[in-house]
């Protein structure tokens, strides 16, 4: 009898993180940024989930000689990246006290700049990412949709 309450506590306590897992994972996918001009894959690694843009609706510079690069970079050791596999999102945890993914960073490649961010899904198909400097009132919140 004891044995048989262990072995049920044990496939309770294993469901219960599978699902947190899960929720935590529906932030798995490509996703369509707000300016609809670029598309990123959001995948995970151990328990980080990470952003690598992986289409841009112009891939080229403005004379139109080459790939569109990581210009706007302040380490010119890194202006000639291409944008098209560049990893923009980092670190993102998820939280499941605050039903969000937080603790991560966001780079804009239009800026050259990185932020601290984080985001929270408003329904399965649209995600919220607010990045900011210092404190999150500081910020802007962008909305990216899934791509089917």
């Amino acid at each position: 009898m004891r044995r048989s309450l262990v072995i049920v506590s044990m496939l309770l306590m294993f469901s219960i993180s599978g699902v947190f897992a899960q929720k935590g994972d529906a932030i798995l996918g490509t996703w369509l940024n707000q300016d609809e001009d670029a598309k990123i894959v959001i995948t995970k690694v151990d328990s980080k989930f990470t952003g690598k843009i992986i289409w841009v609706k112009k891939d080229e510079e403005d004379d139109g000689s080459k790939p569109n690069l990581d210009n706007n970079n302040p380490d010119e050791s890194l202006q000639s990246r291409r944008v098209v596999g560049l990893e923009i999102l980092s670190n993102l945890v998820w939280d499941e006290g605050d039903n969000e993914w937080d603790d991560g960073e966001i780079y804009d490649p239009k800026s050259g700049s990185t932020y601290s961010c984080y985001g929270e899904l408003e329904d399965k198909n649209t995600l919220k990412l607010r990045g900011y400097v210092g404190i999150s009132i500081i910020g802007r919140t962008a909305v990216w949709t899934k791509v089917k």
